[in-house]
């Protein structure tokens, strides 16, 4: 380091700047996750008091949320609250006192609705007293605004749950194969402007799920398990008052842009909701659907499962306790809507600003059974389900037609369920389906340059490519590795853009870091078998459909019948107008939110 730098270095360090405070960046202000240097004031304290935010978040200044203060496991009644922000009352900065209760773990005061409207660096102290203890903790946040100018007009977020980068490598051999060592091509996700690493944990555990990780996507906030768009540590406690915070689909409406959600998994389920909902848990689905109808939350197109959330009660498969109509009600409320892929089709995207499709009545079926084997067993009553890749083109040409841009979320979700069950052919095929989603997205911002387009998955997965399957041996014998693991045999003469076959004579050989007792055969299945069964009240293996496996024992505990997360980092990859927001080696998912706020330089302050 230089001299002079070294000197300026000391300087504001010894006279207690915040060193990084306010520092810019292309992709604007470095996190609070990085340290703050001088004399701002450490976190720490009495761990009986939780305080929402959390440590170290980055909170965007305007935007609504709840700030809670619990005191947890305390005896007896909290008979004195102290907050402050920066060392002034609570009650003063945000302009009204805090309202005190009683929640399942103990005692809480709650700010609601309020905002932070200040970029700085943030400190609070908060102080709960009662009879025979006194408790005391400090955090800090970092509260940012994004940059005057607008650098995109549309984003669409791109989430292949599941989709680590072994996943992204799996799919590039299907779809594009080897010669001699190098590709014949690389994936639509590949080939972007801008990659970065991308961090999972989320507040309370190590691995994420899909709530969690795609909540901090949609608000720039970690939560818990199970959990989207609000602070909780106990997603089971229903009837909580939970600390909400303001996710992407609510800020974007406020700035009059249209927003869409298209997904092949239930439009209930975790990555979709998390982008418009507020929950302790995922699994109250029913709650989802009716915030999804409301206004604040509803957006302008909707594709994927669910219809079963949308039938009133009276109605054959319905799962909703009372006799509301949602899909009606959408339709009043002046949406088109598709219930097959030929339904979809017919929606002149010239004529209609809004679109609700449902095409099953639980999770869309994955790209192999519908596209390929359409065994009318499988497929049941939805015998005609779109593609991802025609979802999003529609959806596209729906929503950028309103001149205040929009943002739009495509999910490719079954190549984490296929990953839960082993069934590594089907999630590789619904991850070459979503990369045909991608290209979709890159050619509309080839054409509309203010678009940015981000491809991501929301947490990885223990599989790996660790050889080839030689289909003419049988068993354990089929493996090959490093110089007999001679390149895939797939042909594409079908124009698809998928291989002629699933099936051929070499396959890649993909493997699982986590898993429960299975029987391993190293072969494709028409029909999908669960990897292991509850038995007793215990997963054991399930040999339906693999007589000729091997068994494997598991490495999971006993109660889980499938592979689980990981906590491996993501690879993201950017493309087009605001790109440079993602220019850093590795970033928070909370920092997905941030990147995407900085290129639409959208301020709520703004939007009062």
């Amino acid at each position: 380091m230089k001299k002079s730098v070294l000197f300026m270095v000391c300087v504001l360090a010894l006279a207690g700047t915040p060193l990084f405070a306010g520092a810019k960046s292309e992709r604007g202000p470095i996190s609070a996750s990085y340290p703050v240097t001088g004399n701002f004031p450490s976190s720490g304290g009495d761990r009986q008091l939780v305080i929402f935010p959390i440590d170290r978040a980055i909170v965007l200044a305007g935007s609504v949320l709840d700030f809670k203060v619990e005191a947890e496991g305390v005896a007896g009644d909290v008979s004195e609250w102290n907050i402050t922000i920066n060392g002034k009352s609570a009650a003063d900065v945000f302009g009204k006192a805090g309202r005190t209760g009683t929640g399942k773990k103990g005692k809480f005061i709650i700010w609601e609705g309020v905002t932070f409207d200040t970029p700085a660096a943030v400190a609070i102290s908060a102080q709960a007293k009662g009879a025979g203890f006194s408790y005391n903790r400090t955090i800090r946040y970092e509260v940012w605004t994004p940059p005057a100018d607008r650098t995109a007009k549309n984003v669409i977020l791109m989430v292949g749950d599941g989709m680590g980068q072994s996943v992204r490598t799996a799919a590039r051999i299907v779809a594009r194969n080897l010669a001699e060592g190098r590709y014949n091509g690389f994936l639509e996700m590949d080939d972007m402007d801008v990659m970065t690493a991308v961090t999972t944990s989320g507040m309370n555990s190590l691995v994420t799920d899909s709530a969690n990780s795609a909540s901090a996507y949609a608000t720039g906030h970690k939560t818990s398990n199970n959990a989207m768009g609000l602070y909780t540590f106990d997603v089971r406690d229903y009837e909580q008052t939970a600390a909400k915070v303001e996710n992407i689909v609510e800020l974007a409406k406020k700035a009059g842009m249209a927003t869409g959600l298209v997904t092949t998994s239930e439009i209930t389920d975790a990555t979709p909701a998390s982008m418009f909902a507020h929950t302790v848990q995922r699994s109250l689905m029913q709650n989802i659907v009716d915030q999804l109808y409301n206004p604040a939350q509803r957006p302008d197109v909707i594709m994927g499962g669910a219809a079963a959330w949308f039938w009133p009660k009276s109605v054959t498969g319905s799962k909703r306790n009372d006799e509301s109509d949602m899909i009606a009600k959408f339709e009043a409320a002046g949406y088109a809507f598709a219930g097959s892929a030929a339904e979809m089709k017919a929606v002149d995207a010239k004529s209609t600003n809004t679109l609700l499709g449902l095409f099953h009545n639980s999770n869309m079926n994955v790209y192999v059974d519908k596209a390929i084997e359409k065994n009318p067993d499988v497929l049941k009553n939805f015998p005609d389900q779109p593609a991802l890749f025609d979802m999003t083109q529609k959806a596209i040409a729906i929503l950028s037609k309103n001149k205040a841009g929009f943002f739009l979320m495509v999910e490719g979700a079954s190549i984490d369920k296929q990953l839960h069950a082993m069934d590594w052919e089907r999630a590789i095929w619904d991850a070459v389906e979503f990369d045909q989603a991608v290209g979709i997205a890159k050619r509309f911002a080839d054409i509309n340059k203010d678009t940015l387009v981000i491809v991501v998955g929301d947490h990885s997965h223990s599989v790996s490519v660790y050889g080839t399957i030689d289909n003419s041996k049988s068993g354990r014998d089929r493996v090959r590795v490093y110089d007999t693991a001679s390149f895939p045999t797939y042909t594409y003469k079908n124009g698809t853009g998928f291989p002629d076959s699933i099936t051929t004579d070499i396959t890649p050989a993909i493997g699982f870091g986590n898993h429960p007792d299975y029987y391993e055969d190293y072969k494709y299945h028409p029909i999908q078998s669960a990897p292991a069964v509850v038995k007793d009240g215990k997963a054991v293996a399930n040999q339906t459909g693999r007589e000729t496996g091997v068994l494997r024992e598991g490495n999971l505990p006993y109660d889980q019948t499938q592979e689980v997360h990981s906590a491996d980092d993501l690879t993201l990859t950017a493309y087009g107008a605001g790109s440079k927001f993602f220019n850093r080696t590795i970033i928070d998912n909370t920092e997905v939110f941030r990147a995407m706020i900085n290129a639409l330089a959208l301020d709520p302050r703004k939007l009062k």
